[in-house]
């Protein structure tokens, strides 16, 4: 891997993490419908200029079902959820729990796609995994605000599922920043309507003002994009490796800034967690989107 793609893979994983640090300061102002519309608005400004001008946007309109039930699988719903959870739990714990996004797609296959169904070692994965989560939410912390919390997350985890297979099945002949773009502008019309009901009270301290931007140009918005060019650049095997350095950095975010603690427990559930995921996904977590970002 190049210096330059090696850059690329941190940067992209260093924003994913750090979403969930940027998401507790954004709700220092900010209700769960005000955070999920600040950053699917802020990212639509920057996503959907670039897709109308590779015209990436044509092939939306004749499929506006699948572009709704994409956005609310993989966007608006993940926003709220993973929004509403971090009132309850910590960020750290956040960013781990959404690793668990492949074993659910595992899962989801024994119905929905049988190329994606598990067997032996990706069946092991998904026991695994779920062990991991079981240590975080039933070891690692305690009491009902954090099984909800958690339960919320895992949800996200589960909507990130949906998504990834309707982008295989129903978006295979769309440019990925097409999809990603129509479907982000959807999602914050969506969610408005929860911002509005909740708005602010107050007047932002700095840090939560720059906050909310950069959770939604660099969290929402930049990361997909340097995603997309990663797997153009290395293709989906190698920008894959992005799952795993996420909740690492979200650990890490959680640790530094919020002084989130870090106990054994902890580190046990994100191992179990990573290792399940991995092996779930056959060792190419995230496959399903990097094929159609490495095509387009």
């Amino acid at each position: 891997m190049s210096r330059r793609s090696l850059t690329l893979l941190l940067t992209t994983a260093s924003l994913w993490g750090a979403s969930y640090v940027l998401i507790k300061y954004s709700l220092e102002w900010l209700s769960p419908g005000g955070v999920a519309f600040a950053r699917t608005a802020l990212a639509s400004t920057l996503l959907v200029p670039l897709a109308v001008r590779r015209g990436a946007l044509a092939p939306l309109w004749r499929r506006p079902g699948w572009v709704l039930l994409l956005a609310v699988s993989q966007l608006a719903g993940p926003s709220l959820l993973i929004a509403w959870a971090e009132q309850r739990i910590s960020s750290a714990l956040a960013g781990i729990l959404v690793a668990a996004a492949p074993l659910f797609i595992v899962v989801l296959a024994v119905v929905l796609d049988p190329s994606e169904r598990a067997s032996g070692l990706r069946l092991v994965g998904v026991v695994v995994g779920f062990l991991g989560v079981a240590t975080l939410l039933g070891l690692d912390t305690g009491g009902e605000d954090v099984l909800l919390g958690g339960g919320l997350v895992l949800l996200a985890a589960f909507g990130y599922a949906v998504s990834a297979l309707l982008l295989k099945h129903r978006f295979a002949d769309v440019q990925p920043i097409g999809a990603l773009a129509g479907a982000m502008a959807v999602s914050a019309v969506l969610v408005l309507p929860a911002a509005l009901a909740a708005p602010p009270t107050e007047t932002p301290s700095a840090s939560a003002a720059i906050a909310t931007l950069l959770l939604g140009v660099g969290g929402s918005g930049l990361a997909f994009l340097l995603f997309y060019t990663l797997n153009a650049e290395v293709g989906p095997s190698r920008a894959s490796v992005i799952a795993y350095l996420g909740p690492g950095f979200a650990v890490t975010y959680g640790a530094v800034l919020l002084d989130e603690p870090i106990g054994p427990w902890t580190i046990a559930g994100l191992v179990l967690i990573l290792a399940g995921s991995y092996l779930a996904s056959g060792g190419r977590a995230g496959r399903l989107v990097g094929r159609r970002a490495v095509r387009a």
